[in-house]
């Protein structure tokens, strides 16, 4: 049970970011459907057994996710009961207690509920900061193509783009160059395979083809951040009809907020009513950018309307909390909206599709989202003086007509019109001819997406993507598995 000095510090600061983080005061953590900011405070001091008294020392981080989890985690009733002084590394009890959750086969949790530090999770939710060449991957018919290259990243910057295939890589420190070929024939592991040690200073020469023409491109790492939009909001003109709006979308954290506004100032002087919004690879983030999001999307035509509810579990029932949509000044009112996924489309993704498809008509395109209903608080063990962040799945995301527990993705629940389509990363964003652009600026042009075929090879994978820790790796000629947080990995 939760000590009362315990129980005073987590309500305290749960407060106290509440009203500084999201507008308006609360009494509960700042919600975050995919990861974001917003945190709870313990003062755990230690097992009970008496084992360290370092406050924050492994056994106190212990004895912190053991009363956090406890309280807090969504299902915490289906926990594992395990003894915590059998454990002296956090990460490996709440592995544990968690195993009946993670290995239950519903999807719901496969392991979204993880140990962090303050640093790291604050700059992946502000400004996505890491330290890489920024850049993602697919593996599509055995082949290595670059699927994402952020603008301004140092992979961007070297001429690094999507749709480019991947022949060779020579790595920091070594003479020759290793083909993908060999790569594969050696049974080589990613990450490290072709980007190196992660978060090292590095210069590696990557060998690529891009529409029959070879280079070969030198990128050094260095401190990136995440842009939330890949490239500019595209107007695109049509014969007959109003232009349609196309924008990527990649996360949804603090410094989307400007980017989305100003998109939809551009979209409301075209004129745009229908509108391609592509979240193939976003992962989620802050409740309260999802929230912009929707209401620069609905604010005027759902007006004052429930657009979401967080619903804990019943042991915190008094922090439930709901949104109604509002118009802001560059709110838009599209008609039709078709939204581009793949498995890594999660968490505040869905939340944006599921909020607006009562209000707004609405198709997906591509292949089912990650199935991720539920969303993620942090709670800190003591912020003044120790790094440890818990994040703990602690509340599940509804529309603001109750529907939620779409645990294996949007589709599946056969509300939503859905035309499947591949994510053809040998092809730019935007691209006439790539396969899910196509699919979509076909739908609302009034013409019947094409089917696709069984054994296209450029298809994303049929399986949900698996989830691992953020230092993982895995096999050569697979997709990364989704972060913890349920983001697409970068390098």
């Amino acid at each position: 049970m939760m000590s009362p000095k315990f129980i005073a510090a987590l309500v305290l600061s749960i407060s106290a970011v509440a009203c500084g983080g999201g507008g308006g005061g609360s009494s509960s953590p700042t919600p975050v459907a995919g990861g974001g900011t917003g945190s709870g405070s313990g003062s755990g001091s230690g097992s009970s057994g008496g084992g360290s008294t370092d406050a924050c020392g492994p056994d106190a981080q212990v004895q912190f996710v053991k009363e956090v989890s406890e309280s807090y985690y969504y299902w915490y009733d289906e926990l594992a009961d395990v003894n915590a002084e059998d454990y002296s590394d956090p990460s490996q009890y709440l592995a544990a207690i968690m195993q009946p959750i993670w290995n239950d086969g519903t999807g719901r949790d496969p392991g979204f509920s993880y140990l962090t530090t303050i640093e790291e999770d604050t700059q992946r939710f502000t400004s996505g900061t890491f330290y890489g060449y920024g850049v993602r991957y697919r593996i599509i018919n055995n082949n290595f193509y670059f699927s994402d290259s952020y603008e301004e990243g140092p992979a961007h910057t070297a001429g690094i783009r999507r749709g480019q295939r991947l022949l060779a890589v020579k790595r920091d420190g070594e003479a020759d160059f290793e083909t993908w070929d060999e790569l594969v024939a050696r049974n080589a592991e990613l990450p490290t395979a072709v980007f190196g040690a992660r978060g090292e200073l590095q210069t590696t020469v990557f060998r690529v083809e891009y529409e029959g023409v070879e280079s070969e491109i030198s990128v050094t790492t260095a401190e990136t951040t995440t842009p939330p939009l890949a490239g500019e909001a595209l107007v695109i003109e049509r014969d007959n009809g109003t232009p349609v709006g196309y924008i990527n979308f990649r996360t949804f954290i603090d410094a989307a907020d400007g980017p989305l506004r100003a998109a939809a100032t551009t979209f409301r002087e075209a004129g745009v009513t229908d509108l391609i919004i592509d979240l193939r690879y976003n992962g989620g983030g802050l409740v309260r950018v999802a929230e912009t999001f929707l209401n620069l999307l609905a604010g005027d035509t759902a007006n004052g309307q429930l657009s979401y509810i967080v619903n804990l579990n019943d042991k915190h029932q008094d922090q439930n909390s709901t949104a109604n949509f509002a118009p802001l000044s560059e709110t838009f009112s599209p008609l039709r909206i078709a939204f581009i996924t793949t498995g890594g489309s999660a968490s505040a993704s869905e939340l944006l599709i599921n909020g607006l498809d009562p209000h707004i008509e609405i198709a997906i395109v591509g292949s089912e989202t990650s199935g991720k209903a539920v969303g993620q608080y942090a709670f800190d063990l003591d912020p003044d003086a120790c790094e440890t962040r818990l994040r703990l799945i602690a509340f599940e995301i509804q529309n603001g007509e109750g529907q939620g527990g779409y645990f294996t993705g949007l589709v599946s629940t056969g509300r939503f019109t859905f035309f499947e389509a591949a994510d053809d990363a040998t092809r730019p964003f935007g691209d006439a001819q790539e396969d899910s652009f196509a699919a979509a600026f076909n739908w609302l042009s009034g013409v019947q997406p094409k089917i696709k075929d069984s054994d296209d090879s450029k298809a994303s994978p049929a399986e949900p993507l698996a989830v691992a820790s953020f230092d993982a790796s895995w096999p050569i000629n697979e997709d990364a598995p989704l972060n913890p947080d349920g983001s697409v990995r970068s390098f």
